[in-house]
């Protein structure tokens, strides 16, 4: 299978790339950065003015999975325009030079369970309806609906993913990289929420795994499917294992003031992501601490 991965540059992407190389698929790379050693399959793309005709027009993909894009509720708060044209206007740039050179390359756009905001139920199925309070939820879905937009209209066989709390080596963001820098400052600090909080996490070689079967088994009819491992994991007790690691005695509280744009509990039902054939392999502690590890050596 031939593969494009826009955003090969990222955290996710990199995952990926590395993933389909090592199954024996011809993979290709696409981003903003410059890469001197995979010249001949890695297109560079301009940030200032993406245009992805030259991605499509003379090499012919089975599938594109894009996983470029802002990925921070508090950037998409302070500059909702970016984040506006990296979630969804990006979205439709490349889906309308996949229309227009090769409409039968399969897509892939990895949305958010930001989407969701607060849900009613847990576990949120893909089935509730949306209701994001972040302009980074609000972007994701409407990139969603432009997914949807151009199969319908236009036959691109597209999915959504709406992928939940992500981790693993190689993240420079988030939670526990924050939590890592924190430590090693030396100083009691203050983290948000009143530590119930919940996320349903996900390490990144599951993730790409599920990406996978995602593209073995969808429909590509402009379908959403959660991706995560069904297990709902209070933050105060992940930031307890995380700190396990560490030898040093480590002095923090919560503040118990929420974020703006932050949801407060996150479960996915991941049933139909089940009948693809998937089954989480890696556990909380096992992936912390391999990112811990993987942190430690940097």
């Amino acid at each position: 299978m031939k593969i494009i991965i826009i955003g090969s540059k990222g955290f996710i992407g990199h995952h990926l790339i590395n993933h389909f190389r090592r199954k024996g698929n011809e993979v290709w790379g696409a981003d903003v950065e410059v890469d001197y050693v995979n010249t001949k399959d890695y297109f560079l793309i301009d940030s200032s003015n993406s245009d992805f005709a030259s991605v499509f027009q003379n090499e012919k993909y089975d599938l594109c999975i894009n996983c470029s894009g802002a990925a921070s509720v508090p950037d998409s708060l302070n500059n909702p325009i970016r984040d506006y044209y990296l979630n969804t206007v990006n979205v439709f740039t490349i889906l309308e030079a996949i229309n227009k050179f090769q409409s039968n390359c399969r897509f892939i756009n990895l949305s958010s369970a930001a989407v969701y905001g607060n849900p009613q139920h847990l576990p949120v199925k893909e089935s509730e309806n949306p209701n994001p309070i972040s302009p980074y939820g609000i972007h994701k879905h409407q990139a969603e609906q432009i997914c949807k937009e151009f199969h319908d209209f236009f036959g691109i066989p597209t999915c959504s993913l709406r992928i939940f709390s992500v981790y693993g080596t190689g993240q420079k963001k988030q939670l526990f990289w924050d939590l890592y820098n924190k430590v090693k400052a030396g100083k009691p600090f203050t983290l948000f929420g009143t530590g119930n909080e919940s996320r349903d996490f996900i390490n990144v070689i599951d993730l790409v795994r599920a990406i996978e079967l995602v593209s073995e088994h969808s429909d590509f009819n402009g379908d959403i499917v959660n991706i995560a491992n069904g297990e709902e994991i209070i933050i105060k007790n992940a930031v307890s294992i995380f700190f396990s690691f560490f030898k040093n005695n480590i002095s923090y509280s919560f503040s118990g003031d929420s974020r703006k744009g932050d949801p407060v509990n996150w479960k996915a039902d991941i049933r139909k992501l089940n009948s693809f054939g998937y089954q989480p392999s890696v556990d909380m502690k096992t992936g912390l601490k391999e990112y811990f590890d993987w942190i430690e050596r940097m």
